[in-house]
């Protein structure tokens, strides 16, 4: 059961990494801003690095939770339910507090591949893959692993193209591209 504690070090530390970055927030800011003790925080974490381990684990369920949700939300046949993933991206890049992704945003800091936190945020992308890959197979798509993976470098460029240009408009983009590499294969 978490305690309190350990609930506000989550969210201050899930807020400040995606504000500002897992390597510019230490343990001492952290501290600050949850109110928590230091001897609190290490009765929760063995280090930072544990700390991020279980924020961007906590994302994980979060974020997949919140796009299955919009998908289902918007109840389309199985055909146009993988597109239906850039429209809840565009209201993702829509958010005044949008800075990407998290675990994209995170690997690119943690640049070592072994790192925990690294694999983590690689384990989110696999799952996020595993979700297309299955709406793509529920779609009838023969090759629907291949398609996942290539609606997922879809995703990934949207995101980071969102953040370049500060609009939603890379997710309607990549919805258009997305959808002509489908109908290709359906042909």
């Amino acid at each position: 059961m978490a305690t309190q504690a350990r609930a506000r070090l989550l969210s201050t530390a899930e807020d400040l990494f995606y504000a500002e970055g897992v390597r510019a927030v230490g343990v001492d800011r952290i501290l600050s801003v949850s109110g928590v003790g230091r001897a609190s925080f290490y009765r929760h974490f063995a280090s930072k690095d544990d700390l991020v381990v279980a924020v961007l684990q906590g994302r994980d369920a979060r974020w997949r939770e919140w796009l299955r949700e919009c998908v289902d939300a918007r109840d389309l046949p199985p055909e146009e339910r993988p597109l239906a993933v850039f429209d809840a991206l565009a209201e993702r890049f829509a958010r005044r507090d949008f800075r990407g992704c998290a675990f994209v945003n995170t690997m690119v800091e943690a640049a070592d591949r072994d790192s925990a936190a690294h694999r983590v945020a690689a384990a989110h992308k696999a799952a996020v893959t595993d979700y297309l890959d299955q709406l793509l197979t529920d779609a009838g798509y023969r090759d629907h692993t291949a398609l996942a993976h290539h609606l997922v470098l879809l995703v990934d460029g949207a995101i980071v193209t969102a953040v370049r240009e500060g609009t939603t408009e890379p997710a309607r983009r990549a919805r258009r591209i997305a959808a002509a590499l489908l109908a290709a294969e359906r042909d």
